[in-house]
């Protein structure tokens, strides 16, 4: 798998200026990690997390102020996909466009291969 982030994991510019509004809060060098765990009710689930310490083999997305990790591991599973932020009437929350997904659940944070 190629390591160039712009081609296996986009940022979109509204998740980009949100996580940048976040990160404002947060201690220096705070950045999103992303990471897909097993579990969650369609077999992988997404996680996120505010980090200060970015692991060597990090795939690092940079766009508009926001930085985010993704683990070489759970890039395997996200090849091609978007991270986008949705604010809506009925709430605000991250949304990972995944092509790779098959199905997914209503919580949107669940997914099967």
């Amino acid at each position: 798998m190629e390591n160039n982030p712009q081609t296996i994991i986009t940022l979109s510019d509204r998740a980009a200026q949100r996580i940048a509004e976040i990160m404002r809060d947060e201690a220096d060098g705070a950045m999103l990690r992303v990471a897909v765990n097993g579990g969650g009710c369609s077999g992988f689930q997404y996680d996120f997390q505010i980090v200060t310490e970015k692991a060597a083999d990090d795939i690092v997305l940079s766009k508009l102020g926001a930085t985010v990790l993704v683990d070489p591991i759970s890039a395997q599973y996200m090849e091609g996909a978007e991270i986008d932020f949705s604010d809506e009437l009925i709430g605000a929350s991250f949304k990972i466009n995944n092509p790779m997904a098959t199905a997914g659940c209503g919580c949107g944070t669940s997914f099967s291969i």
